[in-house]
């Protein structure tokens, strides 16, 4: 299987030194000799020695321009020096409008005082052409130095381009992880309040049981115990790619009922699969509903429906007229179950029904 990060980091990594290979090779073809920059006047001549030389430094340069931006702009306006000072004229020095690019796009550090250094190396270039019998008018010092400076400006501008896009993927990432941790957090709130609260209503039954009823609370809260436990196992194993819970809705009633709360749970239609993003919100909230059921509306009859379909799950838990403070509490659990009903693209209410008692209505998208 082709690795494509490893594509297109060799990519990346091979682009200025072909992009080299090709100027120096074009550079010696008799066809474009004398076809580059010709500045300062000076006649042209035919390559010599000097010239290969002067070709290479302003090509073959280039090689390490992501890893050496400044040192290959030396070289190169080294050898463009030597190309327009001696009149070779040649293609290679078209490589001078890249290097000056790169540096203002990549170079981490330096870059003003690169900009003071080549600027003071350019009057200098200018002031050596006289010496030769050449000089190039002021209209054509100035165009070609700030035709520089815009290739510099837009290397500049891709730098700070890339450098906003890192910094916006850093602050998603950074938001992925919180919204993650909280998701995490809201988990392990409704999983530990559920099995708790029903630990603690067969607790506070078991102080007037006596016998076989007695013993039936006491295994009942050990049974909850161990569910809690089992749970929480199966919330860290979501930490592990690929792993889901099952929906498990007939456990999570039946022991509700355990805890003394009477349950009508109705399912009807195909349960989505078990990786489907619905299956665990759709969990969520019916264990939600049952834990404020027990809270508040202890002994009031409850009823749990989830209708599965293929556009998604719906659910709908009732809690009757006993409950008096249904929307008593804290509210985080409510809070959360809102905001990972609209995680998921779905719709959610909760509130007092007519008959006076609670509901809890989500629609999870599959």
């Amino acid at each position: 299987m082709i690795n494509l990060r490893w594509v297109s980091k060799t990519r990346r990594a091979v682009w200025f030194p072909l992009l080299g290979l090709l100027v120096f090779a074009g550079s010696l073809l008799p066809s474009l000799q004398t076809f580059g920059t010709q500045f300062g006047g000076l006649p042209s001549r035919p390559f010599d020695a000097l010239a290969v030389v002067a070709v290479a430094l302003q090509s073959l340069s280039l090689a390490g321009s992501r890893r050496w931006p400044i040192g290959v702009l030396a070289l190169v306006s080294a050898g463009f020096a030597i190309d327009q000072l001696c009149g070779y004229h040649s293609f290679a020095g078209s490589a001078l409008p890249v290097a000056v690019l790169n540096v203002g796009w990549r170079a981490e550090r330096g870059r003003r005082a690169a900009a003071v250094g080549f600027t003071a190396a350019y009057l200098a270039f200018v002031a050596a052409f006289p010496l030769r019998g050449g000089g190039e008018s002021a209209a054509g010092v100035i165009a070609f130095y700030l035709s520089l400076v815009v290739v510099w400006g837009i290397g500049a501008w891709l730098r700070s381009t890339r450098a906003a896009e890192a910094e916006r993927r850093r602050r998603v990432a950074e938001e992925t992880r919180a919204a993650e941790r909280s998701r995490i957090a809201r988990e392990l709130h409704d999983v530990v309040t559920h099995h708790v609260t029903a630990m603690v209503v067969q607790t506070e039954a078991a102080r007037y049981l006596t016998g076989d009823r007695l013993e039936q609370t006491l295994s009942s809260v050990t049974s909850t115990g161990r569910q809690a436990i089992a749970e929480l196992r199966n919330l860290l194993d979501l930490l592990n790619p690929g792993a889901q819970p099952g929906l498990g809705l007939d456990t999570l009633v039946e022991q509700t009922r355990r805890a003394g709360q009477p349950v009508e749970f109705t399912e009807e239609g195909t349960p989505a699969p078990a990786d489907s993003s619905a299956v665990p919100v759709a969990y969520g909230v019916v264990r939600e509903a049952l834990t404020n059921a027990l809270k508040h509306a202890h002994g009031s009859p409850t009823s749990v429906q989830v209708r599965h379909g293929e556009e998604g799950v719906t659910v709908e838990v009732r809690t009757g007229s006993g409950a008096d403070a249904a929307i008593g509490g804290s509210g985080r659990g409510l809070a959360g179950l809102r905001e990972r009903v609209d995680d998921a693209g779905g719709e959610f209410s909760a509130g007092r029904a007519e008959d006076g008692g609670f509901y809890v209505r989500a629609r999870i998208p599959a």
